[in-house]
């Protein structure tokens, strides 16, 4: 599968300001506190497009591995192998390291890999299986290694591993995992395999199987006689349960927290480490000495810039609104679970957050210094994964052109590369930095998307760097690493003609998986109402595209020719009336287009109809329509249509192209159609490439009753793309055919507009 970035000139818009359903005329001002937030962030953070794109080049390709027990979550076993982050071994010898969370643990030398350790091998009680981030979870170099040959490592081991948790395991009974520090001292540090000794310096177990240990490192900027020198920091997750608990605000435990111990020192409980009388609870009754931090739900990814004030920035993934970085700092409190970015959490109602109290906002919370909300598709439950975790990244100080002193970060499940500006962002500021969104190309010049250089929907990106201050970004889902080489100039070019964004209330161009599960496509229109590929899922995904720029289309199938003896097809159906589609409630018009180009055997054999794409009516059990491009029998002959009601409950009009269907549709050929709808004059219309197709209705009398108004004041039930929806039975009429930006409009296009819509997509 491949994708790209070209965006719909509407996806923009989609993210609205901080709503708040009113308050009714006796709520009192208290009640303001309750009132939930519908779209927790303003228009200025929704991620906007960058001029500027990265250029990748593939560096290396890592084994295929796979987690050593029974996995509990499905989407760990399809990952390639889960390399986890790439760094460079502080020697001198440019090798780089890379951490798999199955259980190898690698060096790179060049073109030559080398396993370095291999925890499956090292821990009998070792466990990658349990949760999305057990297993070897990352490496680290003590600044001395070249001399002491002393580096770190954090992996998971199984409920029942022996061994003293350091400090009291979280409650609820028996631990889910384990999370174990262990530092290494190699005999020889030039050697790319490992031999020498080890050490656990650091056990804790946690009552759930997500939010570990995550990331640990020292610090690259410091220097010999730095206080932080040496120093190794711990990025240590709630556990799952802050949730529901104050574990992460609670100051006896580590979790929910960033340590920062010295592993060369001995005054730790189990003595076994130090903790540097510097850190800023070291005095504090009750609290942990080791405390950088506090208040955390999952503190994924953390670094330093190299340059400036040697800032350190971390990637905090949230629970299902916000996705954060932050600016940290000894004794912050990011607030969690009293507060997610910077507004009010409540666990019993995680569809939405709440405007600060006066007691919040005066706790002294550090809030971040960008972030980007989830913004859910309309028709996905608010309390589910929507396919959104901020991977942490790296202030970038090589010589990238346009990209020196930015904070380049992404979306690990999207695979969407983001940046903001270092110098606005300041946690002190009442407002944030914006998020610009980075296009990707490969070597070739071509526009991509993480999903073309990956084959998959899902990517779970992650960042490393080396002393350069070369950036690289690796995946999951293809074990692939690539280095970036270059930036260029990358012009933001909408597919959608700018006069008629306003009116796009879906549109799909199958370049956009839904991460959670790309068996779905996201809409780029204006209601983000998601649509579902069935019964071939992402297969339906070709490599494939109607106009320059476009990578994939999607492909429909009738029962009769379909890989799977089922009709492929796709859509949205919801029988009290899908609301995200109530812009076609009592709509005066409606223009369906899209381009289509024929593949196989139309009409299947037996059949007498081609199914091409509609809006649904408002009682429609999946085979009315308001609107809908199709061919069928007029006449005994199959034509190409505009089929239309406008009452639910009353009879359809049809429009029929003079011309043969196989010359207005020939065999392998992209062909660009547009059928306009206008209820209120009952006039239709049919578009090729833009232009007028001559037509007649099959009705010559008055079979929408229409009297000036619009369509009945009814929501759509759904939006049906090759064959009746949610049926799903022997169909032999979809279409044998491949489908590419299909686009929905709450208006009947003027012919005009038809044809510059047309010339869009072929603009440079």
């Amino acid at each position: 599968m491949r994708t790209t970035t070209r965006w719909l000139a509407a996806a923009a818009g989609t993210m609205l300001a901080v709503t708040l359903a009113p308050l009714s005329p006796s709520a009192t001002a208290d009640d303001h506190y309750d009132t939930p937030i519908t779209d927790p962030l303003p228009p200025s953070q929704s991620p906007t497009q960058s001029t500027l794109g990265l250029v990748l080049e593939e560096y290396a390709q890592l084994p295929e591995t796979k987690p050593n027990g029974p996995w509990t979550d499905g989407r760990i076993g399809t990952r390639h192998n889960r390399i986890n982050y790439i760094g460079e071994v502080p020697d001198g010898s440019g090798r780089m390291y890379v951490p798999d969370l199955n259980g190898p643990m690698y060096l790179l030398d060049g073109e030559e890999q080398h396993v370095y350790l291999d925890f499956r091998e090292r821990f009998p009680n070792f466990m990658s299986w349990r949760g999305m981030g057990t297993g070897a979870g990352f490496m680290t170099f003590h600044p001395e290694f070249e001399t002491n040959g002393k580096l770190y490592t954090v992996h998971s081991e199984t409920p029942n591993a022996p061994g003293e948790s350091t400090y009291p395991p979280q409650p609820n009974g028996s631990s889910a995992v384990q999370s174990v520090v262990t530092e290494w001292t190699a005999d020889d540090p030039s050697a790319n395999t490992f031999s020498g000794t080890s050490r656990e310096i650091f056990r804790f177990r946690f009552s759930g199987q997500i939010h570990a240990v995550q990331q640990i490192d020292f610090n690259p900027t410091a220097q010999p006689g730095d206080e932080d020198y040496g120093l190794l920091y711990l990025a240590v997750g709630d556990g799952g349960i802050g949730v529901s608990t104050s574990v992460p605000q609670d100051m006896d435990t580590p979790a929910g927290k960033i340590l920062r111990i010295d592993p060369l020192g001995d005054d730790a409980p189990n003595g076994q480490y130090g903790i540097p009388p510097t850190n800023p609870f070291v005095d504090e009754p009750g609290a942990l000495g080791e405390i950088y931090a506090v208040g955390m739900r999952d503190p994924h990814r953390f670094s330093w810039d190299a340059g400036g004030d040697h800032r350190m920035l971390m990637g905090h993934i949230g629970q299902h609104a916000i996705e954060g970085i932050y600016d940290v700092d000894a004794g912050d409190n990011y607030g969690w679970p009293i507060i997610e970015g910077r507004l009010a959490y409540r666990n019993q109602n995680q569809c939405y957050l709440y405007p600060l109290t006066p007691e919040m906002e005066a706790a002294g919370y550090d809030y971040p210094v960008t972030s980007y909300d989830h913004d859910p598709p309309a028709n996905w439950p608010c309390n589910s994964d929507s396919g959104h975790a901020v991977s942490g990244g790296i202030v970038h100080r090589g010589d990238l052109r346009g990209l020196r002193g930015k904070y380049v970060f992404a979306d690990l499940v999207e695979g969407r590369v983001f940046y903001s500006d270092l110098e606005e962002m300041d946690d002190d500021a009442a407002t944030e930095a914006p998020v610009k969104e980075l296009s990707l190309y490969d070597t070739e010049g071509n526009l991509m998307r993480m999903p073309d250089f990956v084959g998959d929907g899902r990517i779970d990106l992650r960042f490393g760097f080396d002393s350069d201050q070369t950036m690289y970004l690796l995946a999951k889902a293809n074990g692939k690493i690539w280095k970036v080489v270059d930036t260029k100039r990358a012009p933001v070019h909408p597919e959608v003609e700018p006069s008629i964004a306003d009116d796009l209330v879906a549109a799909y161009d199958f370049e956009h998986p839904f991460a959670a599960n790309d068996g779905y496509e996201e809409d780029r229109g204006l209601s983000r109402t998601l649509i579902r590929l069935v019964n071939g899922g992402e297969r339906m995904r070709v490599d494939d595209g109607a106009y320059p720029g476009s990578l994939n289309a999607l492909q429909i199938h009738s029962a009769a020719e379909s890989p799977t003896g089922t009709a492929w097809k796709a859509g949205v159906w919801d029988a009290t009336g899908a609301d995200s589609l109530r812009a076609f409630n009592g709509a005066e018009g409606i223009t369906v287009m899209g381009w289509v180009k024929m593949t196989g055997q139309n009409p299947t054999a037996g059949y007498n109809a081609i199914g091409l794409a509609g809006v649904l009516s408002g009682n429609s059990d999946g085979h009315g329509v308001r609107a809908l491009l199709e061919l069928i029998q007029v006449n005994g002959e199959l034509r190409l249509v505009a089929l239309g009601r406008r009452i639910d409950t009353g009879a359809s009009q049809t429009f029929a192209a003079q011309q043969d269907w196989r010359e207005l549709l020939p065999q392998g050929e992209w062909v660009h159609l547009a059928a306009t709808f206008d209820y209120t004059t009952g006039e239709m219309a049919l578009y090729r490439n833009g232009e007028p197709i001559e037509g007649f209705y099959t009705n010559p009398n008055d079979p929408w009753q229409v009297d000036g108004t619009g369509t009945s004041a009814t929501d759509p039930r759904g939006i049906k793309i090759g064959g009746s929806f949610p049926q799903d039975g022997t169909e032999r009429n979809p279409c044998n055919c491949r489908m590419d930006a299909l686009m929905f409009l709450d208006t009947d296009l003027r012919p005009s507009e038809v044809e510059r819509q047309y010339e869009q997509f072929f603009k440079e």
